[in-house]
């Protein structure tokens, strides 16, 4: 029985407990498979390098390591990235359309290089501050539909119309 003079804060409380094991985390849980071990973080670098502009070695690494698809690198500072938003800046439409039709995550920045007017509309009209949002590198959105060339100049002149970065 707790002895009712003895108090612990919340801070001690999670100070104690923090190391303690839960239970089954990281086990399999009835018929649900474990977790693979992590991917070796060089390997994640240079699939996000080999993504900003080379299409044969991103096929061949993502066929290697399926699990690198939706990988994500961190620069430091803050800056993480997957390898869709290096395709994403550098304005490498077969990358990034390869990297989705393997069922890769994208964002908005991804979007308005793909020239996808209707979606970059959409979040834009939900969250008009994201105008202003900066991609992997602190690249903006305009940047990101400039790269896109004339298959994403209608985003280009939406962003332009509305004052975004």
């Amino acid at each position: 029985m707790r002895d009712p003079t003895v108090r612990i804060t919340r801070r001690g409380f999670l100070v104690a407990t923090a190391a303690a094991p839960i239970a089954g985390l990281g086990q399999s849980q009835g018929n649900a498979p474990a977790r693979p071990p992590a991917i070796a973080p060089e390997l994640v670098r240079e699939f996000v390098i080999a993504a900003h502009g080379n299409l044969d070695k991103t096929k061949q690494m993502l066929e290697s390591e399926p699990g690198l698809l939706n990988a994500t690198w961190d620069w430091g500072g803050g800056d993480f990235e997957m390898a869709i938003g290096g395709a994403g800046h550098m304005g490498r439409r077969d990358i990034a359309e390869y990297l989705i039709g393997k069922g890769g995550r994208y964002d908005l920045f991804v979007a308005a290089m793909l020239g996808q007017l209707d979606v970059v509309k959409g979040v834009l009209s939900a969250n008009p501050s994201l105008k202003s949002s900066l991609g992997p590198h602190g690249i903006s959105l305009t940047r990101h539909a400039e790269k896109g060339g004339d298959q994403a100049a209608a985003v280009l002149e939406y962003l332009r119309s509305i004052g975004a970065d």
